[in-house]
């Protein structure tokens, strides 16, 4: 239903939603469910090794055996609103949040994955938003930080180097956030010259890309998925992604 009263930044996005949908900018890919596997803890995120999948909620990242679904630990240590996780040298790195506190306050933490223990490996403190994501490209990072409501189009991707120098920032074409209702974008992993990106409860992967020029990014296609949005990462075995369906609280696998 339409609220009359609503301010005319929301009709904006409403209007620029519709065109979105009508637009020419084409599916290009189809991503489709490899496995299933059910974890209480897929409230978040999901990720994956070669030999375990990991299943990421607020405040605790569990273990699976990856040939036989069985949940084999859960990690130990303070958390309070863990978004994604990513895999880098062995370890897995979790953007995190004091969300929905103010000030807000954003941090990485890394999980050692044989001893279950969750440690703070970057403190930010209060940088303008919500961490939602982080990944690694080029020998730099590239963090999301979020923002909602009203504010979402203030969202910004921020590349840092290993010294966490800010070297750019970006934010969100207008017409992706039109796509994401309140919220903001939850996951993301670079796959070739783009970045997928996912929103909050949408079954598509966003395609966008770093500007040649400027510092918006741009939108340059959509993919469908079976995830429900939220934190993605990569799949090591097969070279897919692997999500979430939170509803149904499944890890998923996918594949084009």
């Amino acid at each position: 239903m339409i609220r009359f009263h609503a301010s005319s930044r929301t009709v904006f996005a409403l209007v620029l939603g519709l065109a979105w949908q009508s637009a020419s900018l084409a599916l290009s890919a189809e991503w489709r469910m490899t496995r299933e596997v059910p974890a209480p803890e897929a409230v978040q995120a999901a990720a994956a090794d070669d030999k375990f999948l990991y299943a990421i909620n607020n405040t605790q990242v569990a273990k699976y055996d990856r040939v036989t679904g069985q949940r084999v630990a859960v990690s130990h240590g303070a958390a309070k609103h863990l978004n994604s996780g990513y895999f880098w040298q062995g370890r897995l790195f979790c953007a995190h949040s004091n969300y929905p506190a103010q000030p807000e306050q954003s941090e990485i933490k890394v999980l050692d994955v044989e001893s279950m223990q969750l440690t703070t490996y970057k403190d930010f403190g209060d940088y303008g938003g919500s961490l939602t994501w982080c990944v690694r490209r080029d020998g730099t990072w590239w963090c999301s930080f979020a923002k909602y409501g009203d504010r979402n189009g203030e969202t910004f991707l921020v590349r840092f180097d290993d010294q966490w120098h800010e070297l750019s920032r970006y934010t969100l074409p207008r017409e992706l956030v039109a796509r994401l209702g309140r919220y903001s974008l939850s996951g993301g992993v670079w796959r070739g010259e783009h970045l997928l990106v996912t929103g909050h409860d949408d079954p598509v992967l966003f395609q966008v890309r770093v500007p040649t020029m400027g510092n918006v990014l741009e939108l340059v296609g959509h993919d469908s998925a079976p995830f429900t949005g939220q934190g993605i990462a990569a799949e090591p075995v097969g070279g897919g992604l692997i999500g979430i369906h939170r509803a149904k609280r499944l890890i998923v696998l996918a594949e084009q």
